[in-house]
């Protein structure tokens, strides 16, 4: 599917020849994977409630967990940081990745953060480029009708990388502090607005308030009520409406790293580059980073 032709004239004769593949879209949907499922390189993965996943799967989806994909967790340290290179390439092989797999990832019931998580994680893998998200998820194969199978796919193949990792993608506290005042960085936070401006939830330990300078887009705006990623015109005047512009580069968090990856995608959608602050406010936190708050409560830290 990602072949291109070009058309060009030689001496009165019409020659078609194959051009340089072209990236997928971001985007594929239920129907367009129906098409695809007999291709020997598609690679399906689906995270979600793995209660989810046994009760019906597109044939081939193999069950993923954020986990799977992500550092072990250490005391002290934030949740869900991306494991080293060499790591991250042996799990991705073991699940049959190839540098010419495409790779479609299927979030399960309501779990769209999850699933563009691990669209992050492959992107920063360096296979951004061979990866799409089943917009609307398992549900959307649901509505359209198309079968669901218990049967667990056989133990993949393992599949050989050689393609380079993008780790430009991750940026750290330091990052941001030292971008905080760049006219052409955008600071997004996705979290709700109860922790943006908000008291937070003081009876769990999390504060309101967020990192100076940055803008509210609540990552579940993004998508609508049956998780479809909203269309590119909606998606233009939210990140307008936070001051994202032309030339922009979006950096995004939030409390861990997985919310702040739909605000990635979308972003990516719109053609801006964008860098998630992975270590999130569980980090900046736990640093004791300066944060601000334009509605604060009696006791709010500023």
């Amino acid at each position: 599917m990602f072949a291109r032709t070009a058309l060009f004239l030689s001496a009165g004769t019409l020659f078609l020849v194959a051009a340089a593949s072209a990236p997928p879209p971001l985007l594929i949907s239920a129907v367009e994977l129906n098409k695809e499922l007999g291709d020997p390189k598609l690679v399906l993965l689906q995270v979600g409630p793995k209660d989810d996943y046994k009760s019906g799967h597109v044939p081939g989806a193999r069950f993923l967990t954020m986990d799977d994909l992500s550092a072990p967790e250490q005391k002290g340290a934030p949740a869900l940081e991306l494991p080293d290179t060499a790591v991250l390439r042996q799990r991705l092989e073991q699940l049959g990745i190839s540098d010419d797999s495409h790779i479609v990832v299927i979030g399960g019931d309501e779990w769209v953060s999850p699933a563009t998580r691990i669209v992050f994680t492959l992107e920063a893998a360096g296979l951004g480029a061979r990866t799409q998200l089943l917009n609307g998820g398992s549900r959307a194969w649901k509505r359209a009708g198309f079968p669901f199978t218990t049967e667990v796919p056989a133990a993949a193949k393992p599949g050989h990388l050689t393609a380079r990792p993008d780790r430009w993608i991750v940026v750290d506290h330091l990052w941001v502090q030292a971008h905080s005042h760049d006219p052409h960085i955008r600071l997004i936070d996705a979290r709700a607005p109860v922790f943006y401006a908000g008291p937070g939830m003081p009876e769990h330990g999390v504060p309101g308030g967020h990192i100076a300078g940055a803008k509210s887009i609540p990552f579940n705006s993004l998508t609508d009520d049956s998780l479809n990623v909203l269309p590119i015109d909606s998606l233009r005047r939210i990140f307008a409406g936070a001051g994202v512009q032309p030339g922009d580069t979006v950096a995004a968090y939030c409390h861990i790293g997985q919310q702040g990856t739909v605000v990635i995608f979308a972003a990516r959608l719109l053609g801006f580059p964008a860098r998630l602050y992975d270590g999130s406010m569980t980090e900046w936190m736990s640093l004791k980073l300066p944060i601000e708050n334009p509605d604060p409560k009696p006791g709010s830290t500023q």
